[in-house]
């Protein structure tokens, strides 16, 4: 089997884009760190529409336990491959770079910056190996544009944004793309602190953008429909910086 992995793939953008490769056919591994109820209920979600789930709980930031957790599921898969990888997992931690506390800024580019790099090299080798693969990385506006308050969010994001780029040149011979979408500000647990009536009045659609709108385009890149686009940044943002 085929499957897709989707990093922090239990609550928000991951919870709608793992629900949608689910619907694309893809058997889906459910990533996530701490919460097991919600990962479950994504889990049961799909597998209500007959489709084939499982969790892989780690922590990406962490590349022992990256490898170990990977290395269980191969060992418990011998016949089976991971074909679709997003790197989606990811938290904010925003404040003014004054005010900003080593940790924080070491926390957010170990989360976002080190995990896309634990995770995607754990699973390149076989990629290439099997001469196709899709990886699809989650990043932002913030890492586009920059967002005061963000440094170290927007760090993390543009490291990727560059990362993916030269990425795609390094491997597209071998069939395997990488490509990023990035969101604008989007409707889910990560942006209810954010005045969304103020900042809907900057979006020219005048309205915040929904996990799905960002998940059916990660399915559209993670599908062979996308085989000649890698190493791009599609802009999911209602117009607010294109």
């Amino acid at each position: 089997m085929k499957y897709a992995l989707v990093t922090g793939g239990s609550r928000g953008i991951g919870r709608a884009i793992s629900l949608k490769l689910a619907e694309a056919g893809y058997p889906i591994i459910i990533n996530y760190l701490s919460n097991e109820s919600k990962a479950l209920e994504v889990k049961e979600l799909i597998e209500k529409d007959g489709g084939t789930a499982e969790l892989l709980p780690f922590d990406v930031a962490d590349e022992a336990a990256v490898d170990n957790a990977i290395s269980q599921w191969e060992q418990a898969h011998p016949e089976d491959t991971i074909e679709v990888l997003v790197n989606n997992a990811g938290i904010r931690s925003d404040n003014l770079m004054i005010f900003m506390e080593t940790a924080d800024w070491s926390k957010i580019i170990n989360i976002h910056l080190n995990g896309f790099f634990y995770v995607t090299h754990r699973l390149l080798k076989k990629m290439l190996t099997s001469k196709y693969g899709r990886i699809v990385n989650v990043v932002s506006l913030s890492g586009l544009k920059g967002l005061p308050g963000q440094t170290n969010y927007s760090a993390a994001k543009a490291g990727i944004i560059g990362a993916s780029k030269a990425l795609a040149q390094e491997i597209a011979r071998k069939n395997v793309t990488v490509n990023c979408v990035a969101p604008g500000f989007i409707a889910t647990d990560m942006t209810a602190d954010l005045d969304e009536k103020a900042l809907k009045a900057t979006i020219p659609m005048n309205r915040f953008g929904t996990a799905e709108e960002v998940a059916d385009t990660v399915v559209f890149l993670a599908s062979r429909k996308a085989s000649y686009i890698t190493g791009e940044v599609i802009s999911i943002n209602g117009g607010l910086y294109t």
